[in-house]
């Protein structure tokens, strides 16, 4: 066979072989999907917006940002799940549609560990305990104590039942063992406005939405569900100071159809820790509240796997049945 020729059968043998390393240099090639299975104009939706805009930049193709709400952002993440693993349609999932999803429905149309595969952890934001400053106590130990002398007449509000502030607040219940009451809103922003009106005791917000009402003093912050003390409150202590182990936030991390290439996957990785060490981005991301994180797709999935295992305990504990 000539040379010639054994040449041209090999490139396309190559170029047939998705995963193949001389595909993965060329990609991509064309625009991609990034879809948010959120609304127009919500977190979720702006964060998928400005690394869309810094991902484009760095890759030199347009990423088009294309929402797919409804059903608790099952509706775009089925709709990623079921595209071409090609690296061309990429998901910006959340806590929601990986994690506590999983959890509160008995039969989701996907599976938010076998139909994926994980990029990166794209940002964390850590959710605030605040309560009405009417309520006797500046720290998380005194509302425990608060809570333990008064059972059942502590109330929270939550973003909805099977939520991550509802599950976050019964993973509180149990950790400080008290019995404060659920109380259900259409979101976190109405339960702040109860909380400012003091109908309700405590709820959580995000760090940027809650900022305002702690300088005012109309509210005040007990605890911040981060790890460690957040740059974005630096004043206010961690939750996990008083009960140690205790974590709550709400993330956001990119996501491809399972199957994609291995060398797609850690190009996209790389772009997205690039993307992040970009102070405006940092500063941008901040605004909102949230942290970038970047990690590896191995690091993200372990998230995913301790994540649904948390939730899924927490649950049954507060004796939450899947719909």
């Amino acid at each position: 066979m000539p040379t010639q020729l054994l040449r041209r059968i090999v490139i396309l043998m190559l170029a047939a072989m998705p995963g193949s390393i001389a595909w993965s240099q060329t990609y991509p090639t064309k625009p991609i999907r990034f879809v948010v299975p959120w609304p127009a104009g919500g977190v979720a939706d702006i964060t998928t917006r400005l690394f869309g805009r810094k991902l484009t930049e760095l890759m030199g193709q347009q990423f088009v940002v294309e929402n797919r709400a409804g059903a608790t952002g099952i509706i775009g993440s089925e709709f990623v799940a079921r595209a071409a693993p090609d690296g061309y349609t990429l998901l910006m999932g959340t806590t929601t549609t990986h994690a506590t999803n999983p959890v509160m429905f008995k039969k989701l149309p996907y599976d938010a560990l076998k139909d994926f595969a994980p990029i990166s952890l794209v940002a964390d934001a850590p959710f605030v305990l605040l309560v009405h400053p009417s309520l006797p106590v500046t720290t998380v130990k005194e509302l425990i104590a608060f809570a333990n002398a008064r059972p059942g007449q502590l109330t929270f509000g939550s973003s909805g039942t099977g939520s991550s502030s509802h599950l976050g607040f019964e993973l509180f219940n149990s950790m400080a063992g008290i019995k404060a009451v659920h109380v259900p809103y259409k979101g976190l922003a109405p339960a702040t406005v109860d909380l400012l009106a003091g109908n309700i005791t405590m709820s959580w917000e995000s760090t940027a939405a809650a900022t305002p009402y702690i300088k005012s003093k109309r509210l005040r912050a007990l605890g911040i569900g981060s790890a460690r003390r957040s740059a974005l409150m630096p004043d206010v202590q961690t939750i996990s100071e008083s009960l140690p182990g205790f974590e709550l936030g709400s993330w956001s991390a990119m996501f491809a159809p399972a199957g994609t290439s291995p060398e797609i996957v850690r190009r996209l990785q790389r772009e997205v820790a690039a993307a992040i060490k970009d102070p405006p981005m940092r500063e941008q991301l901040a605004a909102l509240g949230a942290e970038g994180v970047g990690n590896s797709p191995e690091e993200l999935a372990a998230v995913l796997r301790s994540d649904i295992v948390k939730w899924t305990r927490i649950a049954r504990q507060a004796n939450l049945q899947p719909e």
